[in-house]
């Protein structure tokens, strides 16, 4: 089985800007999105939601459907890639772990997310991330 590849912002950045065929797809909740702010132009599925904060059972589908399904191989080297964010990094894991469970390739997800890690005073966006790291991002 393929693996998920941990990469940077700036990496996925790049692959955003030379390959037309990326996806990178913010994973947060609907209130993270909209009013911590998302990287510009990523799209929006959510792994988990409020008000419940259970796993989105459509997940896979909903990400199948964003792909419109001309871009998913069953080779790695052909499949469009993916890219997954979340705050940091840590349930764009399982969200990739599971599009790899159900037969999509190519997955990678943004190891610091769009926050990044903590500090030592437990604030975010001050050691690394997307936001962090000065990348295009949007808020509401």
């Amino acid at each position: 089985m393929p693996e998920l590849k941990n990469i940077t912002p700036e990496a996925a950045f790049k692959i955003l800007q030379k390959n037309p065929r990326a996806v990178l797809i913010d994973i947060r909740s609907d209130m993270e999105f909209l009013f911590v702010g998302h990287p510009t132009h990523a799209s929006h599925i959510p792994w988990i939601n409020e008000p419940d904060w259970d796993i989105n059972p459509h997940f896979t589908a909903e990400v199948r459907k964003l792909l419109l399904g001309n871009i998913i191989s069953n080779d790695e080297e052909h499949s469009a890639p993916i890219i997954l964010i979340c705050r940091s990094g840590n349930r764009s894991i399982e969200a990739g772990k599971q599009l790899l469970r159900d037969g999509i390739k190519n997955i990678s997800h943004i190891e610091t997310g769009f926050e990044g890690k903590l500090n030592d005073e437990h604030q975010r966006s001050s050691i690394n991330g997307w936001r962090f790291d000065g990348l295009p991002w949007s808020q509401c």
